[in-house]
C-alpha cells in the first residue's frame, strides 16, 4: 500500500510505501514517526488512518479531480459550439462520447481511502467494502474541528507571545 501524506512536524508531502513488515509510518523529510498497529500490516483494508490513526476514512476513485472538471468542460464548451452551428447531432453525440469515456474511466479506475481528518490518501490497499463513500456531514464535523482548533491555536499564540 502506498501513502501520501502532508507530514504533521514538518508539512511536507510524502509518498510512503506500507507492506507488511512495516512497523513504523515515517517521513522521509524529518523525523516525525508513527507506529502501525497490528490489524493494518495484515495485507487486509485498514481500519484506520495509518497517519493520524483517525477512525473516518472513505473511498474514492484515484482519479485527479481537476482533470475531470476540465473533461466536463472541454465536452460542454465542444458541445455548444455545435450548437451555435445548427448541428444538434454532432452536439448530442459529443455529450454522449464524453459520458460513455466517464464512465469507462469510473469502471477502470482503482478505489483509493481517503482520511477525514488529515487527508491523507491509502493508495492500492486491499479493500473489502468496510469503507464507505464521502458522508458530507462526517466531513462538515472534521472541517468544524479543524475550524475550532486554528482558532484556539491562535488565541493561544496572542496570549503567550514568543520572543
Amino acid at each position: 500500500m502506498w501513502i501520501v501524506f502532508e507530514c504533521p512536524a514538518c508539512h511536507v508531502n510524502s509518498l510512503v510505501e506500507v507492506v507488511a513488515e512495516t512497523t513504523d509510518l515515517r517521513c522521509p523529510a524529518c523525523s516525525w514517526q508513527r507506529p502501525i498497529a497490528v490489524e493494518n500490516r495484515s495485507g487486509e483494508e485498514p481500519t484506520n488512518c495509518l497517519v493520524c490513526g483517525c477512525e473516518d476514512i472513505w473511498r474514492q476513485k484515484d482519479f485527479p479531480q481537476r482533470v475531470g472538471v476540465l473533461m466536463v468542460a472541454i465536452g460542454a464548451l465542444v458541445s455548444t459550439i455545435f450548437w451555435w452551428f445548427m448541428m444538434p447531432e454532432w452536439a448530442i453525440g459529443v455529450l454522449l462520447l464524453f459520458a460513455l469515456l466517464d464512465g469507462v474511466l469510473y469502471t477502470l479506475m482503482r478505489d483509493v481511502l481517503v482520511c477525514y481528518r488529515c487527508g491523507s490518501r491509502h493508495r492500492h490497499a486491499p479493500l473489502d467494502g468496510r469503507h464507505e463513500r464521502f458522508n458530507l456531514e462526517t466531513h462538515e464535523r472534521y472541517r468544524q474541528e479543524a475550524i475550532r482548533l486554528a482558532a484556539e491555536n491562535s488565541k493561544l499564540e496572542i496570549r503567550n507571545p514568543k520572543s
